[in-house]
This record gives C-alpha cells, structure tokens and sequence, in this order.
C-alpha cells in the first residue's frame, strides 16, 4: 500500500506553534508571580500547594518526553546514523553527545522548554524553505500537542480549581488570582483546539474541516470542563480535607477503567502505567477517548458519573455553604453549573453529529480497504537525495484512529496494525 503523506507545514502551524509557546510562557509566569504573591503575603500553605503542582507537573511532562526521545531512538537509523528522536528534540543536531545533553535538560525541567524552541526554529526553518522538511515539524508539534495535554490537566485544571477554592474560602479576589485564573483557563482553552487541531492532521481531508469545527468543539470542552472544575472547587470550600479523598477513590476506579480497556499508547509497560495514570487525572476533569471499539456507550456511561458525582459535589456545598457569606451567588451558581454541563452535552451532540469525520462510515459506504485505511494517516514520506524513507507518529496516529472511529472495523484494525509496526526505513 503506498504510505500517505502529511500536508505541508504552513504559515498558519507556525503561527499556531508561536502562539502555543507564548501561552506556555505566560502559564508559568503567572504561575511564579502567584507563588511570590502567596509567599510574600504569608500564605505558605497555598504557597507550597502551588509550587507542588508545578514541580509535579513539570516532572510528569519531563518523564513523557524522555520516554518517548528514548522510543524514538530505538527506531533504526537512516544515512548519517542520526536518530528520529534526536532529530526531533534537537532539529539538525544528532549524535550520542546530545543524549547526555538531552539527559541533563531533562533533569533540569527543561526537556518540554527545548521541545518548543525547537519546534519554533525548525517551523520557521520549513516555512522559509517553502515547506521543505515539513515531516519533522509535524512530527513535533504533534508531540508538543499531547505533552500540552498532559500539563494542562496536570496543572492548569488543579490550578484552576484551586485559585477559585482560595477566592470561595476568603470570600475575596485579588488581582493576580484573577490573573492566574485568566491564564489557567487560556492555557486549558488552548490546549484543546491545538490538541483538535493536531488530530485533524491526520485526516486527508483536514483542509476541508473549518474553523467553525474547531470553535464547536473548543465550546463543549468548555462548558463541560468550567461546571467539573468549579463543582470540585465548591465543595472542596465547605469540606476541604475531604477533597483529597474524594480525588483518590475517583482517580483509582478510572486508572482501573483504563487498564480495562487494554490502552497501548507508550512501547513500554512502566510508560503505559504512567499513561493510565495520567488518563485517571484527565478523566477526574473531562472525557478523554483512549481505546477502540463503541465509544459512544463508554462516553455516555462517563458523563453519567460525571453528573452524578458533581451533583453530589454541589448538594454537598449548599448544605454546609455559609448563607450570609454567599447570598450573593449561592443560587446564580447552583442554577448555572448544571445548566452549563448540560448545554456542554447539547454541544457535544451537535458536534459529534455535524462536524466529527467518521472513518466507519466509509466502510458502511462499501469503499475498498486500502481506501479507508487512508482515512487516519500515521505516517509522512520523507525523501532525500540518498533515499526515501517514512517517518511516524505513531503516539498521536493511535489518539487519531481512536478519536475519528467510533466502531471497530476490519480497516481499523489495520491503521492500528500499521501504526505500531511503523518504523525508518
């Protein structure tokens, strides 16, 4: 079967890679300016739960990219012995001596930083060569996509939470929780139209998927994941202590689900466990698909335990809430949450019935399987002037093909086949 090949890397991707790093950026700053404040203003608790999330954010982003640079390396060499994952991290530069280098950022948190930068000089690179070398940024910025995933949801959406704990507990905002506020939810905004957008890539046809797909999409991601988030903050107001318990208990039966459906998104066992780790956090948030099969039945299934957890989490807050200290807000908020999930969920029908390609229905349509396992594009061709050889992604290929079917099919089972087999010929 001829390997398809990814659309060239555009003025737009580059402008969208900018702008990924300068949300970053703006995320940890405000991140450092809230700390200082807490710090200074003796609040030493709130100071170290911070900067607890943010270490242990920046370590779990710093594991996955140093998971998948080794991966990477264990795929075969081409011409100048300078492996893809080499080639990733550090644009042109290869050679063992950059492992040690690649070590030592990572040690010292900065792995992800050098992602970015990287991804930024090789855009601007491609796009200056008019497209030339496309392959390698793509590659890039789809790792760049899921490790933003990743840190969203292990520090923005916690942040999130916590800075609107803090503003219900006082009964008082100050300007730069508000801030950090802002920056959470743009980073959690961001993260999922770039991660959408990325996914896209995928598909043949993703020149043809508007920008009013992804507005669509970012809009029931939101109105889902704002009512979770403030439904966790509320009741983590009223009985604080409980809050970790109540996280636990949920985190681990999702850890259990997601081993239960039999998730291979890392190539090694200690990887996955981290990955179905990660999986329970984003979940404790949003729905976040991982497996193949009927995807329906385990969404609806989520989102009923999603709303009858946060009903249980806000019955809680209006009967321990402090009346007087919330007359002013107590009923706009135990009206709108609900409201809000449920317009998320309407949304979310729409989107998913309008706007979401479905690989199946070209097997319903009778095409011939070449033609449908085209549909999720896990590889990009790569030619030189000694050879020609394939590169893949085949991490974020694996989130595509389970995001853009909804049933398992003969065609499907092959893109899996192909995506895990894939390697540099």
């Amino acid at each position: 079967m001829e390997c398809p090949t990814f659309s060239k890397y555009s003025l737009l991707d580059f402008v969208f890679t900018i702008i990924g790093v300068c949300t970053f950026l703006f995320d940890v700053g405000s991140d450092l300016w809230v700390a200082k404040e807490f710090y200074t203003h003796g609040n030493v608790m709130w100071f170290g739960v911070l900067v607890g999330f943010m270490l242990a954010s920046s370590v779990i982003i710093q594991m996955f990219s140093w998971l998948w640079l080794q991966y990477d390396r264990d795929l075969e060499d081409f011409d100048s012995k300078t492996s893809v994952g080499n080639l990733v991290l550090f644009g042109h530069f290869g050679g063992a001596k950059h492992v040690k280098l690649a070590v030592f950022l990572h040690v010292c948190q900065l792995g992800f930083f050098v992602r970015h930068m990287s991804a930024i000089c090789q855009g601007f690179r491609v796009w200056r060569q008019g497209g030339t070398g496309s392959e390698y940024v793509v590659y890039m910025t789809h790792d760049l996509s899921m490790l933003r995933l990743i840190e969203t949801f292990c520090e923005s959406a916690p942040q999130l939470t916590l800075m609107l704990y803090i503003m219900l507990r006082s009964n008082h905002a100050r300007i730069v929780q508000c801030v950090s506020a802002v920056a959470s939810t743009t980073s959690i905004a961001w993260m999922v139209v770039d991660y959408h957008r990325s996914l896209r890539s995928f598909l043949p046809d993703k020149d043809k998927q508007g920008w009013t797909s992804s507005l669509v999409y970012f809009l029931w991601n939101l109105f889902l994941i704002g009512p979770r988030v403030a439904s966790v903050a509320l009741f983590a107001s009223v009985v604080p202590w409980h809050i970790a318990v109540h996280f636990l208990l949920l985190w681990s039966v999702f850890v259990f689900w997601a081993w239960r459906q039999r998730t291979d998104f890392m190539d090694s066992t200690v990887g996955e466990w981290l990955y179905r780790a990660i999986i329970g956090l984003i979940w404790y948030f949003s729905w976040f698909n991982v497996a193949e099969g009927h995807t329906r039945g385990r969404s609806i299934i989520y989102h009923w335990l999603m709303i009858a957890d946060s009903g249980i989490l806000l019955v809680t807050w209006w009967s321990y809430r402090d009346p007087e200290m919330t007359r002013s807000y107590s009923l706009i908020l135990i009206i709108s949450v609900p409201l809000a999930y449920v317009l998320g969920l309407l949304i979310k029908v729409l989107y998913y019935n309008c706007f979401h390609p479905k690989l199946w229905q070209a097997v319903d349509s009778g095409k011939e399987l070449d033609d449908v396992s085209d549909g999720v594009q896990p590889f990009s061709t790569v030619q030189t002037d000694s050879a020609s050889f394939h590169i893949s992604n085949k991490r974020m290929g694996r989130h595509a093909a389970n995001f853009y079917t909804n049933q398992t099919t003969s065609a499907f089972k092959t893109i899996r086949s192909e995506a895990s087999n894939a390697s540099v010929l």
